[in-house]
């Protein structure tokens, strides 16, 4: 707030009978209590608008974030939960006595909880998203297919589930699914640092929109700073004034921009669950999950908009510091 009248910024008491000259020379225009910058221009509603696109864009990328990471624990955790015999038919052997082999072998071993064996027909359905329907797959060499569970308590030897069954089964072959599991984590953290570099590209587009805007109000304010300043107003207090209104314009467009964020990840989370019966839905769900962010994941969204709130404010207030101590 301007109050030229009232010395309490007397630090520089060499300079203030001038300073308070050239105060006179501006005392008709501004009141006593007027904002240093304005509250309501349009400079403001724009940056505004500005800082709630911003922390639109940044809450979005680190919502994907929390939904990749989460989708990938979750397939992780679902793949190495399972592990996979697959039996291929050979000439002059008998698949459904290397099928049973190997499913003894696997109920035997310790550390596994459960074993499935896929018949032919659910071998059959399995290639339908390829083939198609209606097809006579007698005649072809379809492999059977038996899945086991981990028991989580109990780890399963791999080495010696694999030379058991080069033994008694030589036809089938172990996946543990650690290839896909690798695959996946890869995957996942290649998505988490590509919307950790789109967070990091906003966070700095944003800062450099606030600098602007900064440098725009000290322009338009330049002769009353300059007043200010040589008649003993404390830099702290100069920039603290700029600081509080940037403050003030990013609080506003932090929570436009977070409001508008769990909007869509809410509308989202409905579309979803509106078409979960749907096979696109049903691939978009195995993928992202339910796109449900999850208390953890409203309250980063919370976080970033209170943090970019703050940046906007620090980021004021360091400009003018450093042209009121150009101007010492």
């Amino acid at each position: 707030m301007i109050d030229f009248m009232i010395p309490k910024f007397g630090s520089r008491d060499r300079r203030l009978d001038r300073g308070r000259g050239e105060a006179d020379a501006f005392a008709e225009p501004l009141k006593r209590n007027m904002p240093l910058i304005p509250g309501d221009t349009i400079a403001g509603r724009a940056l505004v608008t500005v800082i709630a696109i911003m922390t639109f864009l940044a809450a979005i990328a680190a919502g994907a974030g929390v939904l990749v990471n989460d989708a990938s624990r979750g397939w992780t955790n679902q793949v190495s939960r399972e592990m996979t015999i697959q039996v291929k038919p050979r000439t002059g052997r008998d698949l459904e006595a290397d099928v049973a082999a190997a499913s003894e072998l696997a109920r035997a071993t310790p550390g596994i909880a459960g074993v499935r064996i896929f018949t032919k027909a659910d071998s059959e359905r399995l290639l339908e998203p390829w083939l198609g329907t209606g097809l006579d797959l007698g005649e072809l060499p379809v492999p059977r297919l038996i899945v086991f569970e981990r028991d989580p308590a109990k780890p399963v030897d791999i080495d010696k589930l694999k030379n058991d069954l080069a033994k008694k089964s030589p036809a089938a072959s172990l996946d543990d699914h650690g290839m896909w599991m690798e695959r996946l984590a890869t995957m996942a953290r290649s998505l988490v640092l590509v919307v950790a570099i789109i967070f990091l590209l906003v966070l700095i587009a944003m800062g450099l929109a606030v600098a602007f805007a900064t440098r725009g109000a000290m322009a338009g304010n330049s002769e009353i700073v300059n007043v200010l300043h040589f008649v003993g107003a404390e830099d702290s207090y100069i920039a603290g004034e700029f600081q509080r209104h940037f403050l003030r314009l990013g609080l506003r467009g932090g929570i436009i921009g977070g409001v508008a964020a769990v909007a869509v990840f809410g509308a989202s989370a409905l579309l979803i669950n509106w078409r979960s019966r749907t096979p696109s839905g049903d691939q978009i769900e195995a993928l992202f999950g339910t796109f449900a962010l999850g208390p953890l994941g409203y309250f980063l969204i919370a976080l970033i908009a209170l943090a970019i709130a703050g940046l906007t404010g620090w980021v004021s207030r360091s400009i003018v510091f450093r042209h009121l101590q150009g101007l010492a």
